[in-house]
């Protein structure tokens, strides 16, 4: 029976838990190893516990770290037990809000990827570093962005793009040295099935916005014509635990994004159909809602951030032809998203007044 010890970092967030705890349950004898900044470690031992359920207790171990620090604030004797056991490193953790200031995002998302690639290059029994990047490093590129390219001059469209950007240069280097494989998910939803998802924030925030509008005729945001890619956390998963395990996925890049994306237009329109029960009557002009949501009591009012805008326009298409390709043995295809929408909006129904879920607009 396959063991292999995991680090990740980005626990307790969703979609590192989810990993984890597909991962586990796949692999009965491998064990966890978990870096958690100090101020997560509460949740992240919660999370354990309902992780280990009937399974070895000894299989998750939490590590107090922090990405931003050298040797990522690891103890020195824990540290270098990591790296002599260490065989699978998946680099998750990162600042995902769109409106983040540029100094944190640089911190985190870029400083924070170096000194883990620092730290992985001396682990001595690597077999895969896994690092989650975002399809959205293209930045304003149009047109057909293939898996295969990263800095051709693009601009971005706010911090979290060009630093992950800039981080996943990072990583590009590490190829030659580390059996490597990079994830670029396009804007993740909840589950397929089960409509769960940690926060309400990215796609969540249409649905915010019809909530404000549900009693009054609904307006499309501008013309919609482009396509949106919208993908469930499910389908990320199951496809990142397959591709990080495969061979096929060493020194790969890839889109986990959908092949076949919506408009822009339909996508609110399926959803304004399944939260409101109608659809959207008149377009309002995509240049007065962003001015709208400058006012900063108007945007904490309707529950939006402006940078979510940007994403009901883009120009590009993200081809997934090498995940798609690598992904056929397996049978693992992404959901349409009519099918899983209804699920992601009843969760959100039932949920929407959780406090922990929502995400302060400023």
């Amino acid at each position: 029976m396959v063991k292999r010890t995991y680090f990740f970092t980005g626990f307790p967030g969703f979609l590192a838990t989810r990993l984890i705890s597909r991962l586990a349950e796949e692999e009965p004898e491998s064990e966890f190893e978990l870096l958690v900044h100090e101020s997560a470690i509460p949740e992240a031992e919660r999370i354990v516990q309902r992780l280990k359920g009937n399974k070895r207790t000894k299989r998750f171990r939490i590590h107090a770290g922090d990405i931003t620090k050298t040797n990522l604030k690891l103890e020195k004797a824990v540290s270098e037990r990591l790296k002599e056991t260490v065989t699978h490193v998946f680099h998750l953790a990162a600042i995902y809000d769109l409106a983040v200031h540029d100094r944190i995002a640089q911190s985190v998302n870029v400083t924070g990827t170096r000194n883990v690639n620092l730290w992985v290059l001396e682990c001595k029994a690597i077999e895969r570093y896994v690092y989650f990047s975002t399809a959205y490093v293209s930045g304003d590129r149009k047109g057909t962005i293939y898996e295969n390219e990263l800095a051709l001059g693009q601009e971005f469209k706010n911090h979290y793009e060009k630093t992950k950007h800039d981080a996943e240069v990072l990583v590009q280097y590490m190829r030659d040295r580390i059996p490597t494989t990079i994830i670029r998910p396009g804007i993740v939803l909840g589950d397929s099935k089960t409509g769960e998802t940690a926060k309400f924030d990215g796609p969540y925030f249409m649905m915010r916005y019809l909530d404000k509008f549900s009693r009054m005729p609904i307006p499309y945001v501008g013309k919609g014509e482009a396509l949106i890619n919208l993908v469930p956390v499910d389908y990320v998963v199951e496809a990142t635990v397959y591709l990080s395990r495969h061979a096929d996925g060493i020194d790969k890049v890839y889109h986990l994004t959908d092949p076949n994306p919506y408009q822009a237009r339909e996508a609110f329109r399926l959803i304004s159909e399944a939260l409101t029960g109608k659809a959207p009557s008149f377009t309002m002009p995509h240049s007065t809602v962003r001015i709208m949501l400058s006012f900063p009591p108007l945007r904490r009012w309707v529950k939006v951030e402006r940078e979510t805008l940007d994403y009901f326009r883009l120009e590009a298409v993200y081809d997934c032809t090498e995940a798609q390709r690598d992904l056929k043995p397996s049978g693992i295809t992404c959901p349409d998203f009519a099918d899983y929408i209804p699920a992601a909006v009843e969760y959100y129904r039932l949920h929407r007044n959780d406090p922990a879920k929502l995400i302060e607009v400023i």
